[in-house]
């Protein structure tokens, strides 16, 4: 089939009278704003259940543990920029590296990326709300409360020191006998239980709550990442959970799993903690994609090229994710055969990422690319994991990773992935739908800027580490010998940090600058394709006046999306069938109450016990918990309707 010309896009504005008509009904408007919006009082502040403000919430909470890992991580780089400093000793060393790898895993790329699916998915879907709002109140307080967990080891002068990885036998007790460990291990036990319930959350929205006539073909591709991120992150938790067990138990109790002295084995955690961190490489860099494949077509001004094999791609990413653990422990003497196998799978997951890539070159290259800030961040998203991409295949063969493992040029492979690849995506979808949860625009000449000079400082930081690598200098070491021909690498290094912070702080105040003195976006400033541009800037409490019904993959472009059903009789939004949509019912969500806040301080107050290993502070916390969650769960009487939408 001919692709569709860059004219298309002039179509979408045969859909306007259609998208003004979802607009709400003299009468309803007040009516849903009663039943919708939170009350101006400081605990309803506390206990909203809105996913719009719990996603902001969400995104600048982990921004702000992105400034407090940029931090350690520059305070590294000043530490290498020449050989033998002294600005940091081996052990402040080792807890920076620690909690700088922690802070950006845990703490800010996937719960930023969760941020934006917790503010956009209802809107994506014309739904009003999550299906558990309740639950996204928890999950967001669980994550605030572990960070503040994790980050109070530093106030007592414990904070972890054994890597995000956290390798036994460094991690074990002989090795380490204070509460630095116990910090890591319950603070991620902690945040775990956020991970999961908001993931639980997001799937179940995705395949119940979408408006009527989208159908799994018609489905947004940023959702496809989300759904499958979010099932990922189901499946691969247990596994750190087991292992986060498993270590607390033998480092209090003395059980026995991970110590060879007693029959345990260190490799036991290298497979229990990689059969999680593989997949979770792809869990934070695949919602990624997904915000490209939403800006791409956009700002190329035509529909997705391969919409369909981009989903399925985005799958077997995910999919694939869980095959390759192995590609961490090449180097701790595993079988042959192992080694084999999992270098073939190693290479093979790079082809749907490929995949993903010609779909988004394809579609621009048949479109009319407009330059604007999102597109730009866009295109450096690209670049820089093109080149991570390229650098992973390299670590995939065998001989050549003996040969790298332990050098830069695994970091330099790691932060071109992780860090090029969700910041920039982040960035992205910053300046994309900040018109949306605003109103507003940001300025536009001070966005390009910040992208270039952030692009800039990017490549001079992390390209010069893989010449580090390959010239042999190890990783997770605080400092180096002179004259060994790394000097000059590593002082540009530590220069393109500056640069690219400086890049960053930009941003920042263009963001601050915006919120209040920014021009006014209106509903749809940059004449997009999806649902959420359908709705006024910012939405309303309750998104959709009337319920969209969809007809096409690209609704605002093709005029198909009509006005559904009002439902303002109550905190009312569709139920519709997993596979077509179809209509299926009519769902009562709840509003805010404060249980959900006192079970996350009930829990924080017990993982506290457990640190400083206080029976009567464990019992007091357990029992709180459970009769907190047994209120919070009480029976309410909310109403499932049957509905002939």
């Amino acid at each position: 089939m001919a692709p569709r010309t860059a004219g298309h896009i002039d179509r979408r504005f045969a859909a306007e009278d259609a998208t003004a008509a979802l607009d709400a009904k003299p009468g309803s408007a007040e009516r849903l704003d009663a039943l919708w919006e939170t009350p101006h009082t400081w605990l309803a502040w506390l206990t909203t259940v809105d996913h719009k403000a719990l996603g902001i919430r969400y995104i600048v909470t982990a921004c702000v543990f992105l400034v407090l890992g940029g931090l350690e991580a520059a305070v590294m780089r000043l530490q290498l920029a020449r050989p033998e400093a002294h600005l940091l000793s081996p052990e402040a060393y080792n807890r920076l590296f620690t909690m700088h790898g922690t802070t950006m895993m845990f703490l800010f790329i996937q719960p930023v990326l969760s941020g934006f699916s917790f503010y956009l998915t209802p809107l994506l879907i014309g739904a009003r709300e999550l299906a558990f709002p309740r639950l996204n109140t928890f999950s967001y307080y669980v994550f605030l409360l572990a960070g503040v967990f994790l980050y109070a080891a530093f106030i007592i002068g414990q904070a972890p020191d054994a890597g995000w990885f956290n390798y036994t036998p460094l991690a074990s007790l002989p090795f380490d006998t204070g509460h630095n460990i116990d910090f890591y291990a319950i603070g991620l036990l902690f945040l775990g239980v956020a991970t999961t319930v908001g993931s639980i959350n997001l799937v179940v929205t995705i395949l119940r709550l979408r408006a009527p006539g989208m159908s799994l073909d018609r489905m947004p591709l940023f959702l496809w990442s989300s759904l499958t991120t979010s099932v990922a992150v189901i499946a691969s938790m247990p596994a750190l959970t087991v292992a986060l067990l498993f270590l607390e138990l033998e480092r209090r109790w003395h059980f026995v799993f991970l110590d060879p002295r007693w029959g345990g084995t260190p490799l036991l955690w290298q497979h229990l903690f990689w059969v999680f961190g593989h997949p979770w490489v792809y869990i934070v860099f695949l919602p990624a994609t997904g915000m490209l494949s939403m800006i791409i077509p956009v700002f190329s001004r035509r529909p997705m090229v391969g919409h369909n094999i981009v989903a399925l791609a985005t799958v077997a990413t995910g999919l694939a994710g869980f095959g390759v653990w192995v590609h961490h422990m090449f180097v701790t003497g595993i079988p042959q055969v192992s080694v084999g196998f999992f270098s073939a799978g190693s290479m093979i997951v790079s082809i749907p990422s490929a995949v993903q890539i010609a779909a988004w070159f394809t579609t621009m290259w048949y479109g009319r690319v407009v330059f604007q800030t999102p597109m730009l961040f866009a295109l450096g998203f690209i670049l820089q994991f093109v080149i991570g991409g390229i650098s992973g295949v390299m670590t995939a063969v065998v001989p050549f990773d003996w040969q790298a493992h332990d050098t830069y040029f695994v970091v330099a492979h790691l932060h071109y992935v992780l860090a090029g690849g969700s910041l920039f995506a982040m960035f992205a979808a910053i300046y994309y739908w900040f018109p949306k949860m605003t109103g507003r625009l940001l300025n536009e000449r001070l966005g390009r800027v910040s992208f270039w000079v952030m692009f800039a400082g990017f490549n001079l930081a992390f390209f010069p580490m893989h010449i580090a690598g390959l010239l042999g200098m190890a990783r997770r070491v605080y400092t180096y010998l002179p004259g060994l021909g790394l000097d000059g690498v590593n002082l540009a290094s530590t220069i393109g940090a500056v640069v690219f912070i400086g890049g960053t702080v930009l941003t920042l105040v263009n963001l601050l600058q915006s919120l209040h003195h920014g021009a006014a976006s209106g509903r749809d400033p940059w004449h997009a394709n999806t649902l959420e541009w359908s709705i006024v800037s910012p939405p309303e409490p309750f998104n959709f006046a009337q319920i969209p019904i969809v007809s096409s993959r690209e609704p605002l472009w093709d005029g198909g999306v009509a006005a559904g059903p009002t439902l303002d009789q109550g905190r009312f939004t569709l139920l519709t069938t997993p596979l077509d949509a179809h209509p299926d019912g009519v769902v009562e969500l709840p509003g805010q109450n404060v249980w959900p806040l006192i079970i996350s301080l009930t829990l924080l107050g017990l993982c506290t016990a457990l640190l400083v290993r206080s029976p009567l502070g464990i019992a007091a916390g357990a029992v709180t918990s459970i009769i907190a969650a047994a209120r919070w769960m009480w029976p309410v009487h909310l109403r499932t309707l049957e509905t002939d939408a």
